[in-house]
């Protein structure tokens, strides 16, 4: 009866653990990785900044991420959330905004998050981070001073790579496990300024990069890619 008895909490345990065909660090090979930041010009600022190390060093505080579901899934999570990182950064030439110190990134109405004096939250990282109402509770999730210390975003590079994850496990990573598909990340991601035909060109540059991510990792891309 003992035998039995953990027989049956064995296969609850098996039951309620998210399946994968493989780890985040074998479907993110050096190869896959190396083949996106390699396209980087030499004079880039993040030419080696965005390292593989980084990435799977951040991976680590968000276990759910590129495992849940089934291999398949997994590599559709992993493709979508590089598209981004390629479209956002230029094939991870950049970690700070291209003119991103000029523009007002501080909304004044916040009060939670309220902006520090002479700190600028215009996007930096992996997936741009940007304004104090990211910046802030970001940097609580992580363990960062996100609204006095924006900065770190960009000078160190696991914190970087975390804080993509958090944007994407908050607000993204629900929408690929639940086959609502690609498109509906560009939605949340940039849906005000690329969305419903607003700027079709940019939609279809980061569609380029998942389809060709998902050929790469030998995954059916799924429905709905363009929103």
């Amino acid at each position: 009866m003992a035998y039995f008895g953990s027989l049956l909490v064995c296969l609850a345990l098996i039951a309620i653990s998210p399946s994968s065909g493989g780890s985040v660090s074998d479907i993110v090979s050096d190869a896959f990785f190396n083949g996106i930041a390699d396209q980087a010009d030499s004079g880039c600022e993040g030419k080696g900044f965005y390292t593989r190390t980084s990435f799977l060093d951040a991976v680590n505080s968000y276990p759910q991420f590129g495992t849940v579901g089934s291999a398949d899934d997994s590599k559709r999570e992993i493709a979508a959330f590089f598209a981004h990182v390629t479209y956002e950064t230029g094939n991870m030439c950049y970690i700070n905004e291209i003119d991103g110190a000029s523009r007002d990134f501080c909304d004044k109405s916040n009060k939670q998050y309220p902006c520090a004096p002479g700190k600028k939250y215009y996007g930096r990282g992996p997936f741009q981070l940007s304004w104090n109402f990211n910046y802030g509770p970001a940097g609580q999730s992580i363990g960062f001073d996100g609204l006095n210390n924006p900065d770190v975003v960009a000078t160190d590079p696991v914190i970087s790579f975390k804080t993509a994850l958090w944007f994407w496990m908050n607000n993204c990573h629900s929408l690929i496990t639940t086959g609502q598909g690609f498109g509906a990340t560009i939605r949340t991601i940039s849906g005000q300024l690329e969305c419903d035909g607003t700027n079709p060109v940019t939609v279809r540059k980061r569609v380029e990069y998942y389809t060709q991510y998902c050929q790469q990792l030998g995954v059916h891309p799924g429905d709905n890619l363009t929103c």
